[in-house]
């Protein structure tokens, strides 16, 4: 392994974000090659970590792009305050200065409402961390657009001119595959993927993120959980939903796992009612491993 994957590990583990040689070696890639992100993988599984992990190590700034269903340009890039430029226009009535002059005036950058792609665009003292969740969640038409500004990292606002990076953000982009994404915006990413951890990383995982979990406990949640995933459940519990439970059993100071603890904070891990009757039924089984 190169030294720099390993320097990326450590940096990410000093976040207390356990990275295996896959990821710390895609981010590596990532920032030397200036290529997008992309990570794929089931929800829970620590993808938006990654993103704010990297910012810290770092010591750089995250700049977040929540995409949803209806997410368009405007609101994605910048808006016009307009309270603040009819409130100037109604103070320079009375000035001399011509029409055009007071237009100028109140489409300048100091009446731009930045959101977050134009926040990352235009940061000037180093590169941020441009993070764009669950991309599968936006339309088509969305994706189209943002293939254009990460080709460029520039974007043309008609009253006032192109605008381009001066630093050129880290970008990484997550997706739940709740949707098929395009050919064009794979091809424009470096791509990683993230399942379920194994048994091992996963307990490495809560004992890092949850100090104060008794080691035997830690173990045996740990096993839970991972028997868990192998049932016939419409939500699979990610390691977010781990660490929830793990912190509730810290919180009611729990040593062991019985069957009535486990059926009392399942709702720490489970979310749906058909999964929580079939989690009571497997009970069994799972006292049996």
């Amino acid at each position: 392994m190169r030294e720099e994957v390993r320097e990326i590990q450590r940096l990410l583990e000093e976040q207390v974000y356990i990275a295996d040689a896959g990821i710390a070696t895609a981010l590596y890639l990532s920032m030397s090659l200036g290529k997008p992100l992309l990570i794929e993988g089931p929800a829970g599984v620590g993808k938006t970590e990654i993103a704010k992990a990297l910012a810290n190590a770092l010591g750089t700034k995250l700049i977040r792009l929540q995409c949803y269903e209806g997410l368009d340009a405007t609101t994605a890039l910048y808006e016009w305050n307009y309270p603040r430029q009819l409130l100037h226009l109604k103070l320079e009535e009375s000035s001399s200065a011509s029409e055009s002059e007071k237009e100028a005036a109140i489409f300048s950058e100091a009446f731009l409402l930045k959101r977050p792609l134009l926040q990352a665009i235009t940061e000037r003292e180093r590169a941020p961390v441009l993070l764009i969740d669950e991309i599968d969640r936006s339309d088509e038409e969305f994706e189209a657009f943002l293939l254009e500004v990460l080709s460029d990292f520039q974007v043309t606002i008609p009253e006032i001119g192109t605008i381009t990076a001066t630093h050129r953000p880290s970008v990484v982009l997550t997706s739940n595959r709740s949707r098929d994404l395009s050919d064009a915006l794979r091809r424009r990413c470096l791509y990683h993927w993230i399942d379920y951890p194994s048994l091992d990383k996963e307990l490495e995982i809560v004992r890092a993120k949850v100090p104060a979990i008794e080691t035997a406990l830690s173990k045996r949640l740990t096993q839970v959980i991972q028997a868990t995933r192998t049932m016939s459940l419409s939500k699979t519990p990610g390691v977010a939903e781990t660490l929830d439970w793990a912190n509730a059993l810290v919180a009611l100071r729990a040593t062991e796992l019985n069957d009535e603890i486990m059926t009392e904070t399942m709702g720490c891990f489970l979310k749906d009612e058909a999964d929580m009757a079939t989690f009571k039924a497997e009970l069994p089984l799972i006292n049996a491993d």
